[in-house]
């Protein structure tokens, strides 16, 4: 019997190294297929946790060249507020307003920069780790070394919430609405 436990073992090794998760395999497809495009665009219901308070915007998402777009939906008190990114900005402008939203952390994530972030890490990121959960499929991201992303997709591959962590602890809760 003793002869057997070290082959059971090995035994045991190679057979969960064997095929590769599901959810982990559709990742590549997927990135690279919205990679290719220059047409995303999609809103969010984004929640930002500050150390001192929480703020809620409702944010739209568009490619634009030669980076994006993110214009604020609501609140109304600021519907239309609009920036166009291209690296890294935490300030939204309207004609003469400019609306500071701050930085979340110290690398300079904050709701300004969540989704273009969020749509980085769905293009370029390294997947971490990927599962199945309530019938949606999870894929763990970084984009870098300050952020991971983890990202809910329903049956089509269609993402439908997303959280943005950094220093351990989520930053942005995102609902994500109309994807495009």
């Amino acid at each position: 019997m003793k002869r057997f436990c070290p082959l059971l073992l090995v035994l045991c090794l190679l057979l969960s190294g064997c095929g590769k998760n599901a959810a982990a395999e559709r990742y590549a497809p997927f990135s690279e297929a919205l990679a290719a495009r220059g047409d995303l665009s999609f809103a969010a219901e984004l929640r930002a946790e500050y150390p001192d308070r929480t703020v809620s915007f409702t944010l739209a998402y568009e490619d634009d060249e030669p980076g994006c777009r993110v214009t604020v939906l609501a609140p109304e008190s600021i519907r239309g507020v609009c920036a166009h990114l291209n690296g890294s900005e935490s300030a939204l402008g309207y004609d003469s307003v400019v609306l500071d939203t701050g930085a979340l952390d110290r690398y300079g994530l904050s709701p300004c920069s969540a989704l273009p972030r969020l749509a980085e890490a769905l293009r370029d990121g390294h997947l971490e780790s990927a599962w199945e959960e309530d019938g949606q499929t999870v894929w763990e991201l970084t984009s870098d070394d300050t952020l991971r992303v983890q990202v809910r997709l329903n049956e089509e591959l269609i993402p439908v919430h997303a959280e943005l962590i950094s220093d351990g602890r989520v930053r942005v809760f995102c609902d994500i609405i109309d994807w495009k």
